[in-house]
């Protein structure tokens, strides 16, 4: 950042001897000096100078004598503002305070008495520092995949989605996304809409399994007035509200099958009524639905009907669990990191080793939502500017050993393998077989001991 009509870098000092700080103010004619002389001015420069870099003299008042003040400042700062260099100035005989300052975070430490040209020479060092990260930040933004707005991927797998969702947007194909729960299916479906030519138009999502059978029905449909007890006014239901844009149904499984059959005689006639009404209002939408569940198993149960299936699933897109997105959870933590640690205001910057090895080996069974509450609580609990294993509550080596098992090794590629075989062929046997290079007989030894099965295969991607 920069301060003032020249566009000079802020420095900011701190220091409440006036002859001090008189002198120091003339020294550094590269930037544009603010100063302040205690903790609450401080403070105040800080919030509305923004300086890059701050000299702080730790004897401030109310305790000129000691260094309590001085810390106490060090810390609110950095807890203000983390990228800031700040270079703390100790009496002669005061190493222990200055080794303190830094460890709870300070760029580095200068001993009195002051030599202007040596602590102009640590103020410059500590400035192209600044505007170094500065820079590295702003590529690593530039430089996080997001094939889609709000989705951050790189692994073959989710690029795959990726080019569906593209081809798909700019349709009106009603959309199905099949997925675990916590693996973005909101996401992808606020990306279909926003490729789509309905962008300006408004996005409305309902849960239907968190909202009471009883009430599911007036939700989506409205009602009129007097309809039932309680219905004092026309009310419009939240199809109606998505009318122009895209309406998007998550859990569509847990939809009760008196709405199921509602729900089709909409999809086909792009009709509604109200609740308590006769008049059938035209609705211009596009739906995209969303579940978790075996819709296939739910319809041989009896408990979804299969022509919604057919109309709800024209196009449908899977979207495979984080475990089986290569390489996905750690470019997923590190824009997570940088997102809490900036929205918290903590100088919380990377990841140690152990917890990138533990990032890369946990199955992550949560999905994407246990990898953002798991680094949120990270950020907040970490006491070193990097994430450690122990702050995701995680094990280095939870999850495989130290040494890698190469029959391990084989039988997950082998694994991998024969699922993404069955994902691309929609679970035809034959197909994958030749995709593979196997006869059918070893495919099905194979899919028996990787514990899968053609529906599962082809769900799980």
């Amino acid at each position: 950042m920069t301060g003032g009509t020249q566009q000079k870098p802020a420095l900011l000092i701190v220091e409440d001897d006036p002859g001090l700080l008189s002198q120091l103010r003339w020294c550094f004619e590269d930037f544009e000096v603010l100063t302040a002389k205690d903790r609450e001015e401080a403070i105040a420069q800080l919030r509305r100078g923004e300086p890059q870099v701050v000299t702080l003299d730790l004897g401030l008042p109310p305790d000129p004598g000691g260094a309590s003040e001085g810390l106490a400042a060090l810390e609110e700062m950095l807890a203000l503002a983390p990228e800031t260099k700040v270079i703390v100035v100790t009496g002669n005989n005061d190493r222990d305070n200055a080794v303190q300052a830094v460890a709870l975070g300070a760029y580095d430490f200068y001993q009195k008495p002051v030599d202007a040209d040596l602590l102009n020479l640590i103020v410059q060092r500590a400035h192209r520092l600044f505007e170094l990260e500065a820079e590295n930040r702003r590529l690593a933004r530039r430089d996080t995949p997001e094939p889609l707005p709000g989705l951050v991927a790189g692994s073959p797998e989710m690029l795959k989605v990726c080019r569906t969702v593209e081809k798909v947007a700019p349709t009106n194909a009603t959309t199905l996304l099949l997925g675990d729960s916590g693996t973005g299916k909101e996401v992808i479906a606020r990306a279909l809409h926003g490729l789509s030519p309905r962008a300006k138009g408004p996005f409305v999502a309902i849960n239907c399994a968190a909202i009471p059978e009883n009430l599911l029905e007036s939700e989506l449909f409205g009602y009129e007035k007097g309809a039932f007890t309680g219905a004092n006014r026309q009310t419009k239901g939240k199809i109606e509200y998505a009318d122009g844009g895209t309406l998007f149904l998550d859990e569509v499984g847990d939809l009760p099958q008196a709405l199921q059959a509602k729900l089709l005689r909409f999809l086909q006639e792009r009709v509604i009524e109200r609740l308590g009404g006769r008049e059938g209002i035209p609705v211009d939408v596009r739906v995209v639905c969303a579940t978790h569940q075996d819709l296939s198993a739910l319809i041989a149960d009896g408990r979804f009907r299969e022509d919604l299936f057919y109309r709800i699933s024209e196009i449908t897109i899977h979207i495979p669990p984080l475990k089986e997105r290569s390489g996905d959870a750690h470019l997923l933590a590190r824009a997570l990191l940088q997102r809490y640690a900036r929205d918290q205001g903590r100088s919380v910057r990377g990841f140690s080793q152990d917890a990138i090895q533990a990032i890369e080996r946990h199955d992550w069974p949560g999905n994407v939502r246990e990898l953002e509450n798991r680094v949120k609580r990270a950020v907040i609990m970490a006491d070193a500017s990097q994430v450690t294993a122990e702050d995701l509550e995680l094990s280095p080596d939870a999850d495989q050993p130290l040494m890698l098992n190469l029959r391990r090794v084989r039988d997950e590629a082998e694994g991998r393998a024969v699922r993404h075989a069955l994902q691309m062929v929609d679970g035809n046997i034959s197909r994958a077989a030749e995709l593979l290079g196997v006869s059918r007989p070893t495919l099905y030894d194979l899919m028996k001991k990787h514990d899968l099965d053609r529906s599962r295969g082809a769900s799980s991607a």
